[in-house]
């Protein structure tokens, strides 16, 4: 099965040419904004682990090894689009245009962080595992009955294709040939538990024949080969030709989330030990030096110009209150149920602050 649903790779892991077709679309400007992104969202990541360690924000989900599979498929959306990011996408929702104080009120547990994006169409990271999938083919079908050429993309891992929802949301979509694009990221891992012990399938792009729709099988460390692959899928949807499945096969360098060790689940001192040879982020800058448009001073500015930018989002983030432990009773519905009332009143009982 894997020979039917070939993984799509554009460079190599030195950077070098696979696939120079497509060189006409990846001009210096467009190649340098794939490289700022990543860094950004990098940065914004380790940053976001330290803050975890330092008790400054809650529990949070690191994505380092992603970043090509979240930049390349969220450069790929049009302004109107709509994005459905999952826990671990906010390097996606940042590329795409969410506001940074906001993502970082999210991980600081403020409800100011848990609304929808002012910005853009982008709605809150889903906790539950693929309940989004169902709302983003939703989305797509109201814009199709609107005559727009918007289109929506769901993001969502590995272990969300053993979902129930999973399913919904694409045989739905096929159906009616909605303009979403299903962009999984596989990164070997629904948190401790290793894809091979949680289907039989030897891909998951191959789950698109069981609903009649394409599915796309794409190296996740590759930039340029998700971008392409997203785009196209875009732009079918966007043709009325209705849904794709898109498989990025990637790499969490890191732990599920803070809160876990990825050292009992798996060899992390094999990771750590290739993480250099297939980073994403660096397979980009060697393919920039070979075309000759790599630059130290201009990637010495934009890390500078990041860490700044970061620096007084923090800032600004850490003028706000603590939240209180109430937060997450008061907006689960609009008058709050026996059960959610119950619930708050015994965390409260025991300390929690109001």
């Amino acid at each position: 099965m894997r020979e039917k649903y070939p993984l799509l790779q554009i460079i190599d892991q030195e950077g070098k040419w696979l696939d120079e077709s497509n060189e006409e679309g990846l001009l210096e400007e467009k190649v340098k904004q794939f490289y700022y992104h990543m860094l950004r969202i990098r940065t914004y990541d380790q940053k976001g682990v330290a803050l975890q360690r330092q008790g400054r924000i809650g529990t949070y989900v690191p994505f380092a090894g992603q970043e090509a599979a979240q930049v390349g498929s969220a450069l790929a959306l049009g302004n109107e689009d709509w994005m459905f990011p999952t826990y671990r996408d906010h390097g996606a929702s940042l590329t795409f245009g969410a506001d940074l104080d906001r993502m970082l009120l999210h991980w600081n547990g403020r409800i100011e962080g848990c609304l929808p994006s002012r910005e853009k169409k982008i709605m809150p990271a889903s906790i539950p595992i693929a309940t989004h999938l169902p709302h983003a083919t939703g989305a797509a079908m109201a814009e199709g009955y609107k005559g727009t050429r918007n289109a929506a993309i769901a993001y969502f891992g590995d272990g969300a294709t053993s979902e129930g929802d999973f399913h919904e949301g694409i045989n739905i979509a096929s159906v009616f040939k909605a303009p979403v694009v299903f962009f999984n990221q596989n990164n070997g891992y629904a948190i401790s538990l290793p894809v091979e012990k949680q289907m039989n399938s030897e891909t998951i792009a191959q789950k698109a024949e069981a609903y009649g729709i394409p599915g796309v099988r794409v190296d996740g460390m590759d930039v340029f080969a998700v971008y392409f692959a997203v785009s196209e899928a875009l732009e079918r949807s966007r043709s009325g030709k209705g849904p794709t499945l898109i498989e990025a096969v990637t790499m969490r360098f890191g732990a599920h989330t803070t809160a876990d060790d990825p050292s009992k689940y798996r060899d992390q001192a094999e990771v750590n030990r290739i993480r250099d040879q297939v980073d994403p982020l660096l397979r980009l800058e060697k393919h920039m030096k070979h075309r000759g448009i790599w630059e130290m001073a201009w990637r010495d500015s934009i890390e500078t110009a990041i860490q700044d930018e970061l620096e007084a989002a923090i800032k600004r983030m850490e003028t706000y209150e603590q939240p209180a432990v109430s937060d997450m009773f008061d907006h689960v519905f609009a008058e709050p149920t026996w059960t959610i009332e119950k619930q708050k009143q015994r965390i409260l009982s025991t300390g929690g602050s109001s």
